[in-house]
């Protein structure tokens, strides 16, 4: 009887366990999930962060509007007094990456810092210039140095993140163009077209004249969004 009795509380004890486990895991995902669930994009800052810029569009190509936040930080300690520029914010942006689902917004990426500044240091010409656009299901980060040249990070929904697809860079000098380089990081593929004509005169009449060299690229690894610490800190030229 006394075996019996101690089978039976031993069950007892044993279901008890197993009804506590399951509710803790159904708070544990209740409470995750209303946290990577907001009606306001606005409700995903983090502290001491304000809304630098909004971007909207489709990035899961789903028909449904996105949303992507730049942030900035707001440490009063990174905000500097320069002799010729008076005082600059040197607080660095980040990104925030929203899916929109019926009526509330699905947190998909943060990545608090991984831009400079709009203000750093552009030495002889100003500062690079920050850009981001989603086209075609892609979301892209560029930025302009005006007569310098430009160059742009495109980067593709995969996996739960977002994966670096494409790089393009231009270098010209004043109105001359230098050279252009494309990566495909799905086809492993890199492009450069250097420009033959490339120590004419600005003022001259000349024509571009692009010699095309193709590569196969190397990858090891797959360069996420949300792992990039700095992007002034990607190396392409390892391609």
């Amino acid at each position: 009887m006394v075996t019996i009795f101690k089978k039976q509380t031993d069950s007892k004890i044993e279901r008890m366990k197993i009804f506590l486990t399951l509710l803790s895991i159904s708070l544990l995902s209740t409470v995750f999930g209303q946290a990577r669930q907001k009606e306001n994009p606005t409700e995903f800052l983090p502290k001491g962060f304000f809304v630098y810029e909004t971007i909207r569009g489709d990035l899961n190509r789903d028909g449904i509007e996105d949303c992507i936040l730049i942030i900035k930080g707001t440490d009063k300690n990174k905000i500097i007094t320069d002799k010729y520029s008076g005082q600059l914010d040197r607080n660095r942006r980040g990104i925030i990456i929203l899916f929109k689902k019926n009526n509330h917004y699905e947190l998909v990426l943060k990545n608090q810092d991984c831009f400079s500044s709009e203000n750093e240091d552009g030495g002889v010409y100003f500062a690079p210039e920050l850009s981001i656009e989603i086209k075609n299901g892609n979301l892209t980060a560029s930025y302009g140095h005006g007569r310098y040249g430009s160059w742009s990070y495109k980067f593709k929904y995969k996996n739960g993140d977002f994966e670096l697809i494409g790089y393009d860079a231009n270098s010209n000098r004043g109105p001359v163009a230098q050279y252009q380089i494309s990566i495909n990081f799905l086809t492993k593929k890199k492009l450069r077209r250097d420009n033959l004509n490339k120590d004419a005169d600005g003022d001259e009449e000349y024509e571009d004249k692009f010699m095309e060299t193709w590569k196969k690229i190397n990858i090891k690894n797959v360069i996420k969004l949300s792992n990039i610490k700095d992007f002034d800190e990607l190396d392409m030229t390892k391609y």
